[in-house]
């Protein structure tokens, strides 16, 4: 063991007992962030406009400051992004994330100098807490890749701006910056399909031991490899690779490809980052969720998802959560987003300590008809049945067919790349659907009602959901395709591509 992966055993014990303090304090030092981020903001446009200076507890600043989509906010933050200063926040932001928003457009999410550091000690504290629970360490004397967009940021009115993960890439601590890899030059390379190639020749004879990014990009990088070494497994290229970092997309639905692919079942780390805020991180092998981040400069606030499109939804903080229950998450944070549906939906699965699951987005959801069918159902339903059936799946999304053609009853219509195709697409329909009724009891009376006809599933050919990220300049970097949709937009777009 090198002296790196000696000095890190001992950091993460420390690190360790910090998180230990964090893990039983976590109300505690909620309140503490909402006192600071209301007393450090209230003289701000922000601030003014909502009264901050007689606001005193939780109550008064829910009255105060209602719940905003980024839509609903851009009146602020575009005068942010103009170089207005003390918008939101005290003074200008340091950074602004750009991202590729749903509903939007194109996003610029505000980053102080407060709320950068969170990032980069949130991703270290992940790798710390996996050494400190399981002993290995030998990862930090290797090589390391991370799959992310370009680290060149543009200037817009004085502030640096970028995508998050090139952002981050400027702040990488110098203790890795000799084990990481790509290179800048390698990095700064624009096309995702040139730099995965150009990553493929810079770390196929290198001591690659983590490996970090989103799935189906780590997936194309891993094809592309076993490609020019003659079908290796990623084990025979990277002996010494033991440990995946990833995040943005559930890894369930990738997992079996994957592990194929590198042909043992790696350890991996689950991460919740967004642009705005590090918000959670799998802090154990053992034990399922990720570890709320309570002292790193955001206040939560949940809304029940099932409430979320009502005129007065339920609206409270971490104290008042319940377990197994969906609840979209807002933030407040020190970067200046106040009451901010960010757009993801989560679930408790412990309160001692507070530990999440991402179960889906609050507007990709599937109701045509008044079911409410959400992500984490489709997932579980198609995965459960998929397991079963040995069937290998690539990639899927799911839209609802409102007016079929004959004068048949309407379907949800699922599009899905195979590794491995059913023997008998029917049944395998059937089976999706069968679980999916368990899982929804919405979507069950419909089906027994016959107001919808069971599910239909479209197979599509090979690369398809990649040829349809690049007809959309989507392709790489932290773009991915939602898992349901309430329209037909990307569906229609699919069909181009049934076999």
């Amino acid at each position: 063991m090198g002296i790196k992966a000696s000095l890190s055993k001992v950091f993460a014990w420390f690190v360790n007992r910090q998180l230990n303090t964090m893990r039983t304090n976590a109300l505690a030092l909620q309140q503490k962030n909402f006192s600071h981020l209301v007393h450090q903001a209230k003289n701000t446009a922000f601030g003014i406009d909502h009264n901050f200076a007689a606001i005193n507890n939780y109550e008064d600043f829910k009255k105060q400051v209602p719940v905003r989509d980024y839509e609903e906010l851009r009146p602020y933050i575009e005068r942010v992004v103009n170089g207005e200063e003390n918008v939101t926040w005290p003074g200008k932001p340091a950074y602004l994330a750009k991202t590729s928003g749903t509903t939007s457009g194109v996003k610029y999410i505000p980053i102080s100098k407060e709320s950068m550091p969170e990032h980069i000690k949130a991703a270290r504290n992940a790798l710390l807490s996996y050494i400190h629970e399981t002993g290995k360490a030998d990862f930090v004397d290797g090589k390391m890749i991370f799959l992310q967009g370009s680290p060149v940021l543009a200037e817009k009115h004085g502030i640096q701006t970028g995508r998050l993960s090139g952002i981050v890439a400027h702040h990488v601590p110098g203790y890795l910056q000799k084990n990481r890899l790509p290179s800048y030059q390698t990095n700064c390379i624009e096309d995702w399909e040139e730099k995965v190639d150009a990553i493929v020749e810079e770390t196929k004879n290198e001591d690659m031991r983590l490996i970090s990014g989103i799935p189906p990009w780590c997936q194309m990088y891993f094809d592309r490899l076993s490609a020019i070494s003659g079908g290796k497994k990623i084990k025979d290229i990277f002996p010494n690779f033991k440990l995946y970092v990833h995040g943005g997309v559930n890894y369930q639905p990738y997992r079996a490809r994957m592990e194929e692919s590198i042909g043992f079942g790696i350890d991996s780390i689950e991460t919740y980052p967004a642009s705005e805020g590090f918000i959670a991180f799998q802090d154990s092998q053992k034990e399922k969720g990720l570890l709320l981040m309570v002292d790193a400069g955001i206040f939560y606030e949940f809304i029940p998802s099932d409430e979320y499109f009502n005129e007065n939804p339920t609206r409270i903080n971490l104290k008042d959560v319940d377990l197994d229950k969906n609840y979209a998450l807002i933030l407040n944070t020190s970067a200046g987003l106040w009451g901010y549906s960010i757009g993801d939906t989560v679930k408790f699965v412990s309160k001692d300590p507070y530990k999440i699951v991402v179960s889906g987005r609050i507007k990709h959801y599937i109701s045509a008809f008044g079911e409410h069918v959400i992500g984490e159902e489709v997932e579980q339903a198609l995965l459960s049945v998929a397991a079963e059936e040995g069937i290998d799946i690539i990639e899927f999304t799911v839209a609802p067919q409102v007016a079929p053609e004959g004068g048949q009853l309407p379907y949800h219509e699922w599009f899905i790349e195979f590794g491995t195709e059913p023997k008998d697409m029917v049944a395998f329909a059937l089976k999706v659907d069968k679980a999916l009724q368990q899982k929804n009891i919405y979507y069950f009376d419909l089906i027994e009602g016959n107001i919808l006809q069971p599910l239909i599933v479209r197979s599509l050919k090979k690369d398809a959901f990649i040829n349809y990220m690049r007809s959309q300049g989507k392709l790489g970097g932290q773009n991915k395709v939602p898992r349901l949709s309430n329209d037909r937009k990307i569906a229609d777009e699919l069909s181009g591509y049934i076999v």
